[in-house]
């Protein structure tokens, strides 16, 4: 009776562990089910940013150079700031985040967004219909024109024709790469604008594609640096904040922020802070 008792005794104790073993499998089982509906109420089904996840983790992701002055840039205290930044930060602060730039290079910006490490970039890119099939764009919010600059001395130069053979120093995956590889002239892989005038300077590069912005800005900083635009292209392009389709929503929201502040003079203010004029046409 002693040994039966036992064994019974035994076999209730394995019961128990077998069934508190299955309760925690399934709590376990539940609280990840729970969590992953808690993540995917706040992204899209592509893991994209939305406005509500933006919310809710009190900030926006964004990526950015750090040396394309005037758009992106340090100042001589090292903060980091420039025309696309006021404007990235006064979007976050109307949508009711707060901004955080990252810094990466050119090459690396739209991977940086396609791996979900920004939720949105701010860095001057060109709207073009290749990247709409890829990407979402907010509105435009600034205007401009790609030229040619050469040394001040260069006497070859003289069009975009004229790049075919030369060294143009670009950043490889940029609109103005292509436009100057679409013109036969040899790439000088660059990090940004001032890097580029400084291959020109040195003679390390013939030439250089840019914005007619960056050029404007350069030249009232330092009027007395030997370089010269001798081309530009017949139509401005635009250029906009650049999101990973699914945060559709989060565009919708960038582009009411864009449209008061240039419907309270916020967005002028800004412009002639670095430009002068309106550069929003």
């Amino acid at each position: 009776m002693k040994k039966w008792s036992s064994l019974t005794l035994m076999l209730i104790l394995t019961m128990l562990v077998i069934a508190a073993c299955g309760n925690n499998a399934n709590t376990a089982t539940t609280g990840s089910g729970e969590q992953q509906a808690q993540s995917e109420s706040s992204t899209s089904t592509s893991g994209a940013a939305t406005l509500e996840s933006v919310k809710a983790s009190g900030k926006l992701r964004i990526g950015t150079e750090g040396t394309y002055a005037p758009f992106t840039y340090h100042d001589e205290s090292g903060k980091l700031t420039g025309f696309d930044v006021d404007i990235a930060t006064e979007v976050s602060k109307r949508i009711g985040v707060e901004p955080e730039f990252i810094e990466t290079k050119w090459d690396s910006m739209i991977g940086g967004l396609d791996s979900k490490r920004f939720d949105a970039v701010f860095n001057e890119v060109g709207i073009t219909e290749e990247r709409q099939q890829k990407y979402l764009f907010s509105d435009p919010y600034i205007a401009s024109k790609a030229v040619l600059i050469v040394p001040e001395s260069n006497t070859d130069i003289k069009s975009f024709a004229d790049l075919k053979g030369k060294k143009s120093a670009q950043s490889l995956t940029s609109n103005l790469g292509k436009i100057a590889q679409q013109n036969g002239a040899e790439l000088v892989s660059v990090d940004g604008f001032n890097q580029a005038i400084g291959l020109l300077s040195s003679g390390r590069a013939d030439a250089t594609i840019n914005d007619n912005l960056s050029y404007l800005d350069l030249k009232k900083q330092q009027p007395d640096l030997p370089i010269k635009i001798v081309a530009e292209e017949a139509n401005a392009s635009q250029s906009g904040g650049m999101f990973n389709k699914g945060s559709e929503d989060l565009v919708k929201a960038v582009d009411k922020a864009l449209s008061d502040m240039k419907a309270d003079g916020t967005y002028l203010k800004i412009s002639e802070k670095y430009f002068g004029e309106d550069v929003s046409k």
